[in-house]
């Protein structure tokens, strides 16, 4: 059972760390390159893709959360036992925060190099729209929900075994196409964490709202699912398991 959950840990781990990498590297990094630039639309997939990758990586091992708010919505739609819930959100936080300082590392080494927002999430003033504080909390919970409605259905019993990882990974980079003009895209606390730690100053001051709006969304989201799927054990991204949960 410690085995087990060893692997598990280091499952979301790894798989968190490269979302963040991935992710908010492509932001840093690609996004603005003269002449050769990603934009955010290649930001949007490179999010999508991270999780997709991931999800065939080790989402057999841990369930492929690499989310705290997916940890906690799966946990509330009766997918994740409940002794998980901890371990994961600590093993996911961490793997976030070492990838932002990795990203450092390679971004400070860019002459001229100014850190600006490091990929943080923000509202008001640190809106990438300036959008208000209500809007971003809006729409973090809006976005959260339909990520683990999608999560959730696609993982159910019914639906095509296997497969589970490329709505997963499409439905956040639409996610991310919607929502990055407005908060920069969270719906992943750990993902928010890890970034805002590096840029300081107000961006760890508005790391509240993508924790709190992420879970909330999750949470309702799962509670739906609870009701409108069969309950089954969600032990993988790509693999579901037909029995019930045993807290």
């Amino acid at each position: 059972m410690e085995n087990d959950m060893s692997r598990r840990v280091v499952a979301e781990f790894f798989g968190t760390l490269w979302l963040v990498l991935g992710g908010c590297g492509a932001a840093v990094l690609a996004a603005g390159f003269p002449n050769l630039g990603i934009g955010f639309l290649g930001v949007a997939f490179a999010f999508g893709l991270t999780v997709l990758t991931m999800a065939y990586a080790v989402g057999h091992i841990s369930g492929g959360h690499f989310n705290p708010a997916v940890t906690v919505g799966l946990w509330s739609a009766g997918r994740c036992p409940a002794r998980y819930v901890i371990p994961y959100i600590v093993a996911q936080v961490i793997g976030a925060i070492i990838a932002a300082f990795i990203l450092w590392l390679i971004a400070s080494g860019k002459t001229g190099w100014v850190m600006g927002g490091f990929a943080s999430n923000g509202y008001g003033d640190l809106s990438p729209g300036k959008y208000s504080l209500g809007s971003c909390f809006i729409i973090e919970i809006v976005m959260t929900f339909f990520f683990l409605f999608v999560i959730i259905g696609s993982t159910s019993k019914g639906a095509a075994a296997g497969f589970a990882g490329i709505p997963i990974g499409l439905a956040l980079t639409l996610i991310h196409l919607i929502s990055i003009p407005v908060t920069n895209t969270s719906v992943n606390p750990a993902r928010s964490t890890g970034p805002a730690l590096f840029a300081g100053g107000e961006y760890i001051g508005q790391l509240w709202l993508f924790w709190i709006a992420p879970i909330i969304g999750a949470v309702v989201a799962g509670l739906l699912g609870r009701w409108l799927h069969e309950p089954v054990q969600l032990v993988s991204t790509t693999v579901v398991e037909e029995r019930r949960v045993t807290p």
